[in-house]
């Protein structure tokens, strides 16, 4: 009997019992990725998204909604994300998920996904470059990763690996997802909005996942 099943109830047990994730856990960002200082243009613009965070923070709950056209968005123009050679796509719904050797299909919607267009052009299949979940801020950021994971999931069938984001407008939970027998993925630490060190690091790791697949 076929088992219909959405994403957004799937826990990270069940995630990596479906798909065979192994879970691994990095301390350095720079292990994956070089880290450029940030611009005087750009820790100011951090201040003013960090000033807004704790206006919003201080009066409550703050929905999943306005984190990603607060916070979000302007984090990934900061970072470069609005290019003419990548595409931004919100609230997507994913091809039904058919898992290997269960009678389960798996049905959700992406948040944020950014994809190549360059490499969209000369093939089927667009290049992810990152794929965003958010969750509301009364939530904790990692809540979001087994829907993470499985829309994620999808994009291993055409290419090596994928960078993952999780947020609930404070805390930024980045992933590296990779290919692999069994394919797995690296948690990297959280990274906070509401600290200047911490949110010009966030900073860092959006700009150099822009330019790192922006260039391939």
């Amino acid at each position: 009997m076929l088992t219909n099943l959405n994403a957004s109830e799937l826990r990270l047990k069940d995630v990596q019992q479906l798909f065979k994730f192994e879970e691994q856990f990095n301390d350095l960002f720079t292990s994956l990725l070089f880290l450029e200082n940030l611009t005087e243009f750009e820790q100011q613009e951090l201040q003013t998204i960090r000033n807004l965070f704790r206006e919003y923070y201080s009066e409550g709950k703050i929905s999943e909604g306005q984190i990603k056209f607060l916070f979000l968005a302007p984090l990934l123009k900061l970072a470069g994300f609005y290019h003419p050679s990548i595409k931004i796509t919100l609230e997507e719904n994913i091809a039904d998920i058919s898992v290997e050797d269960e009678d389960t299909l798996i049905k959700g919607r992406m948040d944020i996904l950014a994809v190549n267009k360059t490499q969209g052009r000369t093939i089927s299949t667009p290049f992810w470059i990152l794929v965003i979940e958010s969750k509301n801020s009364s939530l904790n950021a990692s809540e979001g990763l087994p829907q993470l994971l499985t829309y994620a999931h999808t994009s291993l069938e055409h290419q090596t690996s994928v960078w993952g984001l999780t947020s609930n407008g404070m805390d930024y939970q980045f992933v590296y997802i990779q290919q692999g027998n069994p394919p797995t993925y690296q948690v990297l630490p959280k990274l906070d909005i509401t600290r200047a060190e911490s949110s010009s690091k966030l900073l860092q790791v959006l700009k150099a996942i822009c330019l790192q697949y922006n260039a391939q």
